[in-house]
């Protein structure tokens, strides 16, 4: 809930961008932004204008185009600001167009608010920072950002006629968020390495206190909603446990936490068949998802795409060796804990000698993981350190002046 805005309220303000953000229009939205701002409130004016992209008829479209510059826009007052819904087409067609018309009402929008922000912030490089950057360009207000790798980095990889645009947001920032280390190293590879300061920050979750390993699991488990079996790359994982089936490897089976909705279970339900070593347990509240994260040998989840994946950290705090992809989710932070083991998401033999190995040394990962919980590198996936590394970075942001010089950047977009 955010506090008084009175007067007397002297907390700087810090106005948050973001198409992820739970509001009024559309509450099955990922909570990360919003625990971010609720950890943070006591230090700051947080003003959050959470927007819902809508396509436009055919017609429409062609209006707007004809109004050079304006934006088909409704707001409606929520608990933490405005729930905003903007009209604009989809699949990224004129995406810098309607994201810098988005960036100019939003200037408009500053205009009315009590008070002026100090900080604007654009939750991902790709989409809202391309609108923030233009929002602090005209209003002279700084600007941070935060980097999700997922949709950054899909939108790189497919717009790569932006480059100069996103290379102008990305140095343009006075601080940058990565929310991974693998998106932060992608985003540097293809765009540069800017000249302002950055800080990975990990989402938070409420299931962040250690809880002891049992030292002999009940199985494996694996975490997600059904309606993402796809992307979460069930089948690989489904044919890595037949591999393990038919190599006569004794396994006690994997357990899938989550519900779906009928479509995506009955796919799962056909996916789970092709072995009797798969069980689908369906939705469980947050507290039954650690106590199973906690009964289990190990943790697997071979994404294909993850921006960072928080349950890989709740399997931890759980006490259970985690199985993650390489080249997404959490890659890169736990490189040297033998109890974190990458493996190449598309390859269902390597996702099985992983499983094979967690299990046949369960008791040794276990007791690493213990002694790992009270260390100042598992500190750092705690809601208390993620507080002070975003609040330090929101200061350091307001005080940096805005733009960078057009040199630096045109030397990273001709490489």
């Amino acid at each position: 809930m955010i506090a008084d805005h009175s007067a007397s309220d002297h907390r700087p303000t810090v106005l948050h961008l973001s198409g992820d953000f739970p509001d009024c229009v559309s509450e099955q939205k990922t909570q990360v932004v919003k625990h971010l701002i609720e950890l943070t409130n006591d230090q700051f004016n947080h003003h959050v204008v959470s927007i819902n992209r809508i396509s436009p008829s055919t017609g429409a479209l062609a209006q707007s185009l004809f109004r050079r510059g304006n934006l088909t826009v409704t707001s409606a007052p929520f608990i933490f600001g405005s729930a905003v819904s903007y009209t604009a087409p989809s699949r990224g067609l004129l995406h810098e167009t309607f994201l810098l018309r988005l960036g100019r009402w939003l200037v408009r929008y500053i205009a009315q608010m009590d008070r002026r922000p100090d900080l604007i912030v654009g939750h991902k490089l790709a989409i809202e920072g391309i609108a923030v950057r233009e929002a602090a360009r005209i209003s002279g207000i700084p600007y941070a950002l935060s980097i999700q790798g997922d949709s950054d980095t899909k939108i790189m990889d497919v717009r790569r006629d932006l480059k100069r645009t996103l290379t102008e947001v990305f140095y343009g920032a006075s601080f940058t968020f990565p929310f991974s280390k693998w998106g932060w190293d992608r985003v540097v590879q293809r765009l540069g390495d800017p000249p302002a300061p950055h800080a990975i920050l990990p989402c938070p979750t409420e299931l962040d206190q250690p809880v002891a390993p049992r030292i002999t699991g009940a199985g494996l488990v694996s975490v997600f909603h059904l309606n993402s079996y796809r992307r979460k790359n069930f089948a690989t994982l489904a044919q890595a446990m037949a591999i393990l089936d038919s190599d006569g490897t004794d396994m006690i089976g994997l357990d899938v936490v989550g519900g779906g909705d009928a479509g995506p279970t009955r796919s799962c339900e056909r996916i789970a068949s092709k072995t009797d070593t798969i069980r689908l347990k369906g939705a469980k509240d947050r507290s039954q998802v650690q106590y199973a994260l906690n009964r289990a040998s190990a943790f697997v989840l071979p994404s294909r795409r993850e921006t960072f994946g928080l349950v890989f950290v709740e399997a931890l705090f759980a006490g259970t060796p985690i199985i993650y992809p390489a080249g997404t989710a959490v890659d890169g932070l736990f490189d040297h804990f033998p109890f974190a083991l990458r493996v190449p998401a598309k390859d269902p033999r390597a996702i099985a000698e992983a499983i094979r190995s967690a299990v046949r040394n369960e008791a040794t990962l276990k007791a690493q993981i213990a002694s790992w919980h009270s260390s100042d590198h598992a500190k750092q996936f705690q809601r208390k350190a993620i507080a002070e590394t975003f609040a330090a970075g929101l200061q350091r942001a307001m005080i940096r002046p805005i733009g960078v010089a057009t040199g630096l950047v045109d030397r990273q977009v001709s490489k």
